[in-house]
């Protein structure tokens, strides 16, 4: 090898070494700014353990679209090994084996299976995201979200009682940034609105996210959506999912849940023209 090869990866390999570092310091300093992401579970599919009821209809739909996925493709593997061990070209044939042009049990047999697989797979998701989009309108507690950027108003109405609007700024940290009180075992019905751009609202312990987008009209079924919460008490990252500008990454809030005479107690003393 000449020297100027040498000479060349030597500075090709100097100036790896800085490009490697400074991209392990950015992943590094991602996940510790990451200190909203919930604990996953592999018995959950890797998804956080929810908080909703209809948290459970997506937990059921992720974990049977895995159980489909995997045996599918274990049945896959299992035809390609068949395949490979026991339709090898033999050394002592050098005939090619019989030749077809068609086979019509086979080919009917692999159109059949995947359209059964499509349908079922159809039916479980309509089923399930009528389900999750299903608003009754009688939910003692609605709260009218506003989204803008770079931060949330929450307009809380708990059985015609408004409190007074919850609004942020672009933090760093969910747990600085405007918080939703809820009560536990309680319907909660969300009217998601904004004036500027596409946003989108998001709960990783709901399981569910929807986006915030400007223009539609008040009347309109797609700004809402509604909860049941479980009697899980705690507080809950949450954040915008669509980006949406400079300060996306800051747009933070937390969804506190709380006991209900805890929740009466909060309304009572945050309630619009209440003395403070």
């Amino acid at each position: 090898m000449s020297p100027t090869r040498r000479t060349t990866r030597r500075s090709l390999a100097r100036r790896r070494v800085p490009g490697a570092a400074a991209l392990a310091l950015l992943l590094a300093t991602a996940t510790a700014c990451a200190n909203d992401v919930p604990e996953a579970d592999w018995s959950r599919g890797l998804l956080p353990e929810h908080v909703t009821e209809q948290g459970g209809v997506v937990q059921n739909l992720w974990n049977g679209a895995w159980i489909a996925a995997l045996a599918t493709g274990a049945v896959v593997i299992v035809l390609i090994l068949w395949a490979s061990i026991f339709h090898r070209k033999r050394r002592a044939k050098a005939d090619l084996p019989p030749q077809v042009r068609y086979n019509l049990p086979i080919e009917i047999l692999y159109t059949v299976i995947p359209l059964v697989m499509v349908s079922v797979f159809f039916f479980f998701t309509a089923r399930d995201s009528e389900t999750l989009t299903k608003v009754s309108g009688d939910a003692p507690v609605k709260v009218k979200v506003e989204a803008y950027q770079w931060s949330w108003r929450f307009t809380t109405t708990y059985n015609g009682k408004t409190i007074e609007p919850v609004a942020g700024m672009p933090v760093s940290d969910y747990r600085e940034g405007p918080q939703l009180v809820l009560p536990v075992n309680t319907k909660v019905e969300f009217d998601l609105s904004t004036d500027d751009v596409i946003h989108s609202f998001w709960v990783p312990d709901f399981l569910f996210k929807r986006d915030v987008i400007p223009g539609i009209p008040e009347d309109n079924p797609g700004r809402k959506f509604e909860i049941t919460t479980l009697g899980k008490t705690g507080v809950f990252a949450g954040r915008c999912a669509e980006l949406c500008g400079v300060d996306h990454s800051r747009m933070l809030f937390s969804v506190k849940l709380v006991p209900q005479d805890e929740f009466d107690q909060y309304i009572a003393t945050h309630q619009a023209g209440s003395a403070q």
